[in-house]
C-alpha cells in the first residue's frame, strides 16, 4: 500500500496488520543521530522526501511517517475516531521487544508484541496504547517524535503545514 495524500482507505479490522506490514517494508532509513552528536538536544529539522502524512475515513484514522507514493513507512499510528487509543507500528531491530519513543524531552518505551518480519530484516514491533500518553502529547505540540534504536535516534518530522494532519489526527483519535 502507498501513502498518498489524494486517495483515502479504510483500515479494513482482518487487514490492518497486513496493512500495517505492507507499508513498512522498505528498507531505506531516515536520518540517525547518535548519542554521541547530541541526540537529545534541539528541535530537529525536517528531512527531505520525508513526512508526515494523515488519511481519515469511516470512523477510523492513520497517520504514517514515510515518503509520499511508496511503501516506505518508519512509523505507523492508527485509531477509531473518538476511542482515546491508537495502535503503533514500528520497525524493531535484532529482537527487538519495545518500542522506544521520544518527543521534545518526553520519551516512553512500550513493550510491544514482536514478530519476524517477512519483508525487511529485523522484527515488525506493535502496540496498543493510549493517545494521552506525554510522548503523544509534545508530538502532537511539537509535530516531531523519535525512534530509539539502542544508542540512534531516527527522527520523524514534520514539514511545515504538515503539522496539521499530526494535530487533525489526534483530535480524530480523541
Amino acid at each position: 500500500m502507498k501513502i498518498a495524500l489524494h486517495r483515502p482507505f479504510r483500515l479494513a479490522a482482518g487487514l490492518g496488520l497486513i496493512s500495517a506490514l505492507a507499508l513498512m517494508g522498505a528498507c531505506a532509513t531516515a536520518p540517525v543521530m547518535s548519542l554521541s552528536e547530541g541526540g537529545r538536544s534541539g528541535a530537529p529539522a525536517p528531512v527531505e522526501g520525508y513526512d508526515w502524512f494523515m488519511h481519515a475515513d469511516a470512523g477510523e484514522a492513520v497517520l504514517a511517517y514515510g515518503v509520499a507514493d511508496s511503501d516506505e513507512v518508519k512509523l505507523y499510528l492508527a485509531c477509531r475516531a473518538g476511542s482515546g487509543r491508537l495502535d503503533l507500528t514500528a520497525h524493531g531491530h535484532d529482537n527487538a521487544r519495545e518500542i522506544y519513543l521520544e518527543s521534545g524531552g518526553d520519551t516512553e518505551r512500550f513493550p510491544a508484541a514482536s514478530e519476524p518480519s517477512a519483508i525487511h530484516d529485523g522484527t515488525l514491533l506493535t502496540v496498543s496504547t493510549t493517545t494521552d500518553q506525554p510522548v503523544f502529547l509534545r508530538f502532537r505540540r511539537l509535530g516531531w517524535i523519535a525512534a530509539w534504536h539502542g544508542d540512534a535516534r531516527e527522527v520523524y518530522v514534520a514539514h511545515p503545514g504538515s503539522e496539521k494532519g499530526v494535530e487533525d489526527f489526534f483530535s480524530a483519535c480523541g
